[in-house]
């Protein structure tokens, strides 16, 4: 296993320095887009709306720090809150899943709550920059040993960057703080029209600021160069410090 491990610190290595395949991967990128590719996948029976490849890493994630708490902002139709709670449940041990949403429809409630994982799950309807939301989480988060955030919802740098700033201190040393959709800073100015956020206005630039004023965060390079397709470049924060 030493010169398999060293073999794949090799190959990400190579990946993280081939200019040319970044490119080739952008590129891959922005027409695999117009065919709404992150729309085409579901776990467990229920719409994810990820890359694959970024599902992949967060099972990796997951597996290693073990979480007893993962908090997602941004639910959509509930497929990463099933996939948190299949992982957790594979680790065998007690842990749950928040899933925060300013607008949790009907029938997406009645799909996650009927759903076997359920019992994993919390639900809570309400802007997650919301104070009475936040201290809700912290209480939570008090008596948890491990937790993870994945932050999911509103785009805006302004949004994003309030998350980070209010859900940062619930995570502990070792696990990870995933901020998605920060390939946003990386599309065409074009890309978003009919959103709020676009270049210059994103995840990607929230996160910039942050990391400027915190040290508790540092982000995995070597994961992302792994991934190649992911829309969270700069997205995964590993908590180094208490």
């Amino acid at each position: 296993m030493d010169d398999f491990e060293k073999q794949i610190r090799e190959n990400i290595a190579g990946l993280a320095g081939d200019a040319e395949l970044a490119s080739l991967t952008d590129e891959w990128v922005r027409r695999s887009a117009k065919y709404n590719y992150s729309y085409n996948f579901s776990w467990l029976g229920r719409p994810i709306i990820q890359y694959p490849q970024d599902m992949l890493a967060l099972q990796e994630i997951v597996w290693k720090v073990k979480p007893s708490l993962i908090v997602e902002t941004g639910i959509a139709h509930g497929g990463s809150l099933i996939f948190y709670a299949s992982m957790l449940e594979l680790l065998g041990a007690e842990g749950n899943v928040i899933g925060i949403d300013v607008d949790i429809r009907k029938h997406n409630r009645a799909a996650i709550e009927s759903h076997s994982l359920y019992r994993r799950i919390e639900l809570i309807e309400g802007s997650s920059t919301d104070r009475d939301i936040v201290s809700q989480i912290a209480r939570k988060a008090e008596q948890a040993e491990v937790v993870m955030v994945v932050l999911d919802s509103n785009h805006t740098h302004e949004h994003v960057l309030r998350e980070l700033e209010l859900y940062s201190p619930f995570v502990t040393k070792g696990s990870y703080l995933a901020v998605l959709d920060t390939i946003v800073e990386d599309l065409p100015d074009d890309f978003f029209p009919d959103r709020p956020w676009g270049k210059g206005n994103n995840p990607k630039t929230a996160v910039k600021e942050f990391l400027a004023s915190s040290d508790r965060f540092e982000i995995d390079k070597e994961l992302e160069s792994k991934l190649l397709i992911t829309v969270a470049p700069d997205g995964y924060l590993k908590c180094v410090s208490d």
